[in-house]
């Protein structure tokens, strides 16, 4: 999985990205400190996978992994080359989701690049850059496209669809709002087009730590960005990005203890992860033994064959079954021989949908 994280100058994005990520991407005080894109790998926390290592004595364990690419703050304007220009947004283009930072505190100490702070402005400031962005990348396609579609009717089918979404565009509308698709053929250029405002969206509503404890609910600032986000179908999560950067220097047991001394039971990056698992439909089956125990990422809904397939295209083309425990069964009875004794580990065939917590050993014939 690979999100974006963008924002305006100063509303705590880079300090967000480095502790998430411990990657030390610069972080300062004026705008336009993030000169290059920078990229962070985080495993996302399992507990599941510690409690199978220890059952399988294994050798390793692979947790599943999220990548960050953190994008220089974002100006009106970026999209005509204001600030540090759209050169940017080409850099998020290929990720799954947009994780958008938004200020929702007062802090005269740190100036706001619009002198006040109104989250949902801010908002609407990126939204329009990613819109012109994309607005710039179908004038593109359609200049490139519509000689060949005098003389074509499938591509002057797709030319007329870009057209369409470009008006949508330009009433200053997102492309995921767009619903105007004639079939299957539509729907699958729309996704190929790479739209950033397309994208889903998950608003990091960035607090002060005072709000950390009722998670927003009596800022109205969050409160807006959650109504905001109910309306576009986006997640939201309350977080105060300088508690991460404390939280990160930290071990697993000072984080926890950190953690209940603000009245909290998670993470930023916790909350961050969950949104992002739901916003997207994916959920972790696992694999376990004594060399390694792994989760892996997969869509809600994915069959056994193209589950195994993730793990090795040869698991997808021979698959023949899959023997499958649930972890929460797995836990009750102990072990893997008391699971299968009560009859609770199967075998399942092609059709098999695969579930959240799945353990599962595939089998295959190549």
């Amino acid at each position: 999985m690979k999100l974006g994280i963008v924002g305006l100058p100063n509303v705590g994005k880079s300090t967000l990205f480095n502790s998430l990520t411990k990657a030390g991407a610069e972080s300062a005080n004026y705008p336009f400190c993030t000169i290059d894109p920078n990229v962070g790998v985080v495993t996302v926390p399992d507990e599941r996978l510690n409690v199978l290592g220890e059952m399988y004595h294994t050798k390793k364990i692979i947790p599943a992994a999220i990548e960050f690419v953190d994008i220089a703050g974002l100006v009106k304007g970026a999209s005509k080359g204001e600030g540090l220009g759209n050169q940017f947004l080409a850099n998020i283009r290929e990720v799954d989701a947009i994780v958008h930072v938004v200020r929702c505190f007062e802090d005269s100490n740190i100036v706001h690049v619009d002198g006040s702070i109104d989250p949902l402005r801010d908002i609407e400031t990126i939204n329009l850059e990613l819109i012109f962005s994309d607005i710039e990348i179908l004038e593109r396609r359609i200049a490139k496209a519509a000689r060949a579609a005098r003389n074509d009717k499938a591509i002057a089918k797709e030319v007329a669809l870009m057209e369409k979404i470009k008006a949508h565009l330009e009433e200053g509308k997102m492309a995921k709002s767009f619903e105007d698709i004639a079939d299957d053929e539509e729907a699958e250029w729309l996704c190929g087009y790479n739209l950033l405002t397309y994208k889903p969206v998950i608003f990091a509503a960035n607090v002060l730590e005072d709000d950390l404890a009722d998670d927003g609910a009596g800022n109205e600032k969050v409160q807006a960005v959650r109504d905001y986000a109910a309306r576009e179908k986006s997640e939201v999560f309350v977080v105060c990005a300088q508690i991460e950067q404390e939280i990160a220097e930290l071990d697993d047991d000072e984080k926890k203890m950190f953690l209940e001394d603000l009245g909290l039971s998670e993470s930023g990056l916790e909350k961050l992860i969950k949104a992002s698992y739901r916003i997207l439909g994916l959920i972790s089956y696992l694999t376990a033994g004594e060399p390694e125990v792994r989760a892996w990422t997969i869509k809600e809904g994915t069959k056994a064959p193209q589950a195994a397939g993730k793990i090795h295209t040869d698991f997808e083309r021979g698959f023949i079954r899959a023997e499958i425990v649930s972890y929460t069964d797995l836990m009750e009875c102990g072990t893997y021989a008391a699971a299968r004794e009560k009859g609770l580990v199967r075998l399942e065939g092609k059709e098999y949908v695969v579930q959240d917590g799945d353990i599962i050993l595939f089998r295959f014939n190549v």
